[in-house]
């Protein structure tokens, strides 16, 4: 297998970085992002960097940190858990209406979306959601709740197949050959930002109890370390999250199928499915060793495994299978990456132009989605050519129809 990584810093003995970029834009506060996390004793044996890689809080996006005994929970972030889902029908093209309005009118209707109360269930869940929320997590959850009042829990039942709002969509997508797919991307939602907001604040305290050998160049880089009760607890929470963000997509899949059921006739589910988290710790090994790796924005790509890249809401898309690369510690890049900052996108773009780059798409078309237009995002076709040896090319995709909270 070639490699086409770049040492992005690998000087005076510290954790080397090593960054699938080229041909992709790096921004130096990414780049410095990425010293200060190389920089901590626990993080190695490399840090790995994908090419949809930007700036984010504490730790780089698009980055997977593989660490020895202790966990940083701002670089697993606080929409722990946030991933992709996508189905193949087999509709084809030929077999959707003229206009998809309605169908997005329906889907919008169906699946809660945004951060506000829109966002939220107005009713108790149907029957899809409950039997989801009964198998164990609402138990677990409790649990948690248990060792750590603080956490709030009362969103789990309003929250349980809905989207969400940021770069949390639900596509209809055509492939290569004209087949239907659903895609869609969210997270665990209002309560994984809780316990990812309250862990993090609980490493930060310990942080200022801790008698350190070493320099931490960013408080939000605070951690547990194993053995630690808070170790143990956070892993659990973590846990948690991942299986209720599962749930979640699993949940807004079925709403979204069943609108198409209703208005499609041909409508019917083929065999190939894939679901992902890209926000997420689980122990691995790696070298012959036992590692906690890290992914924030980043998709495992063992070889043979099934992920998604996703696109802007007016790009390509593309199902891809692992290439087992262990120099990203079989991992890919969770999609194009922003480019432009939410402010900046929504200062230079331009409503024209947002409208001109989704003509094809049934989506919104107002200056509420701006800081999504793909405009703020990197060259998608670049971002798989950085990243060619850790995966190949499955189905590509192109949306047609886009939901946005």
């Amino acid at each position: 297998m070639t490699h086409q990584y770049q040492f992005l810093h690998a000087e005076g003995g510290a954790t080397p970085i090593k960054g699938w970029v080229e041909g992709v834009p790096l921004e130096s506060e990414a780049h410095q992002q990425l010293r200060n996390i190389a920089s901590i004793p626990f993080v190695g044996p490399w840090v790995a960097v994908m090419p949809d890689v930007h700036l984010g809080k504490g730790a780089t996006v698009g980055s997977v940190i593989p660490t020895r005994g202790a966990i940083i929970p701002a670089a697993v972030g606080v929409d722990i858990g946030c991933g992709m889902a996508a189905v193949r029908t087999t509709l084809r093209a030929e077999d959707l209406p003229d206009t998809l309005a309605q169908l997005r009118g329906a889907i919008e209707r169906s699946v809660p979306v945004g951060n506000g109360p829109g966002g939220d269930h107005r009713r108790l869940p149907d029957s899809v959601e409950t039997r989801l929320t009964q198998s164990g997590l609402i138990a677990r959850l409790d649990t948690i709740k248990q060792k750590h009042r603080k956490i709030r829990v009362d969103k789990i039942d309003k929250q349980i197949g809905t989207l969400g709002g940021g770069n949390h969509f639900i596509e209809i997508c055509l492939d290569e050959s004209g087949m239907v797919w659903v895609m869609l991307h969210s997270g665990s939602r209002g309560t994984g930002n809780l316990i990812g907001t309250y862990f993090i604040e609980r490493a930060r305290e310990e942080l200022s109890r801790r008698t350190l050998g070493f320099h931490l160049p960013d408080k939000d880089l605070a951690f547990f370390m194993e053995g630690e009760a808070l170790f143990e607890d956070y892993v659990e929470a973590v846990s948690w999250a991942q299986d209720y963000a599962r749930a979640n997509r699993e949940a807004m899949m079925a709403r979204v199928l069943h609108e198409m059921h209703q208005r499609l006739p041909k409508f019917r589910l083929d065999k190939l499915a894939v679901n992902c988290h890209h926000n997420y710790v689980q122990r691995e090994v790696h070298g012959d060793e036992s590692l906690l790796v890290t992914r924030k924005g980043a998709v495992s790509a063992q070889s043979g495994e099934l992920g998604i890249i996703p696109g802007s809401m007016g790009a390509k898309s593309y199902i891809v299978r692992g290439k087992g690369n262990p120099e990203s510690f079989c991992s890919c890049s969770h999609g194009a990456g922003r480019r432009m900052s939410r402010t900046a996108a929504k200062r230079q773009i331009t409503l024209k132009q947002h409208r001109e780059a989704t003509a094809h798409v049934e989506c919104r078309k107002d200056e509420g989605v701006i800081d999504e237009s793909p405009a703020a995002y990197k060259d998608i076709d670049a971002v798989m050519a950085a990243q060619s040896d850790l995966v190949e090319v499955v189905h590509t995709l192109r949306q047609v129809l886009c939901v946005k909270g």
